[in-house]
């Protein structure tokens, strides 16, 4: 029977004839289950090449391929939060800013800059979700408040690329006025005749829905994204009721009217050039120069 039962005991292998497969050489799509290799799992963007199924990518992925060779100039990169309520729960808000930090190594849920995209000049703004669930706090409202700023001055156009759980709870008060102030920057570039395009990916939720994430001349969302105020179990529980199959994924926002279209992340550069080639002249023109605003255009 010693060939189903051990006999002896403490039988190690040693350690340089151990066969291991080094971390991070594969990835396996959590949706379909198919394996692929990791670098080719980055050349698709992080898309898988099954089913389609797109995995969070933070803002340095989005500026590496939106931008032309990954050149770009950033801004405000050096803005951190300060600590203006002396918040506490488990940790300090100032003890718990310095730790996402160092493990991100992030100043703050967005990042900002621009260059050329497609060889036009665009204004990129991207959250990182990884920073405190992407919250929004004072840093990343202001940061988005002079991106917009640079896009207006330079009439070039902003591409806000949203990923966040909502306002800042560390910040209350503080956090919710950013909405208020990204969206009066927003009408002020809308004013302007500049585009504005809205990219929702997963999870777009909270304040940032509330604001500046559906105020795009264009509301556009990666495929499968959750894109809500409320999440999908707080509703449930509030009108207790089961929510419709699909509830608040970009498919079913699309079809109720609250999106233009959805994009897959290898198309999103060449569809943007399309895009804002199509308002180029806008862009050009001197705000004195047009006989009317700008009105969105519906593209389905």
């Amino acid at each position: 029977m010693a060939w189903f039962k051990r006999v002896e005991k403490g039988i190690v292998t040693p350690t340089d004839q151990k066969k291991e497969t080094p971390d991070g050489l594969w990835h396996k799509c959590p949706e379909c289950k198919t394996v692929v290799t990791m670098a080719e799992h980055k050349r698709h963007r992080c898309v898988c090449g099954s089913c389609t199924h797109h995995d969070r990518i933070d803002a340095a992925d989005y500026f590496e391929f939106l931008f032309d060779d990954g050149q770009f100039t950033e801004l405000d990169a050096n803005l951190t939060s300060g600590d203006p309520l002396r918040f506490v729960d488990t940790k300090e808000y100032p003890k718990r800013l310095v730790a996402t930090e160092h493990n991100t190594g992030l100043k703050d849920a967005v990042r900002t800059a621009h260059g050329l995209s497609t060889g036009q000049p665009l204004v990129v703004a991207a959250m990182d979700f990884k920073f405190i669930g992407g919250s929004m706090g004072s840093v990343v409202g202001e940061k988005i408040a002079r991106a917009i700023d640079y896009a207006r001055q330079n009439r070039t156009p902003f591409l806000m690329i949203s990923r966040s759980g909502g306002a800042r709870m560390m910040e209350a008060g503080y956090s919710l006025m950013q909405m208020a102030k990204t969206s009066a920057k927003l009408a002020l570039l809308s004013e302007a005749g500049v585009p504005y395009v809205s990219l929702l990916t997963d999870p777009t939720t909270g304040g940032v829905t509330a604001s500046f994430a559906m105020l795009g001349d264009f509301n556009i969302a990666e495929p499968g994204a959750l894109i809500g105020f409320a999440g999908p179990r707080v509703i449930k529980e509030t009108i207790g009721k089961d929510l419709p199959k699909g509830f608040q994924s970009a498919e079913f926002v699309l079809e109720h009217g609250f999106l233009d279209f959805i994009v897959d992340r290898r198309e999103l550069k060449q569809r943007l050039a399309d895009l804002l080639g199509m308002l180029q002249p806008v862009v050009a023109a001197a705000p004195g120069q047009r006989e009317a605003r700008r009105t969105p255009i519906k593209a389905h």
